[in-house]
């Protein structure tokens, strides 16, 4: 069964998520694909693998369900976010 979903619901679910930690979260979504934006410091030490796999738990369900049927992740430290913003002009 789907469950509707939306960008707001996304970023409520990630800034809530305790495991995550994040500083920012950013979320836009086109049907049922959503482009999610993450800073934290749990980031630290990560790999790219394993930045997304923490976000991707958080998502899990709805993606099991196929209220999110593709997920792009950009997990940044806030280091890197700020050094990202700078590099494009943010």
């Amino acid at each position: 069964m789907n469950i509707i979903i939306d960008a707001a619901k996304v970023k409520e679910l990630l800034m809530q998520a305790e495991a995550l930690s994040l500083q920012e979260a950013h979320v836009s979504v086109e049907g049922s694909h959503f482009q999610v934006t993450v800073i934290s410091e749990v980031f630290t030490d990560m790999n790219l693998r394993q930045k997304h796999q923490a976000v991707y738990t958080v998502l899990a369900e709805y993606i099991a369900k196929g209220s999110m049927h593709a997920v792009s992740i950009k997990a940044y430290t806030p280091q890197e976010w700020q050094r990202d913003r700078k590099l494009n002009g943010f």
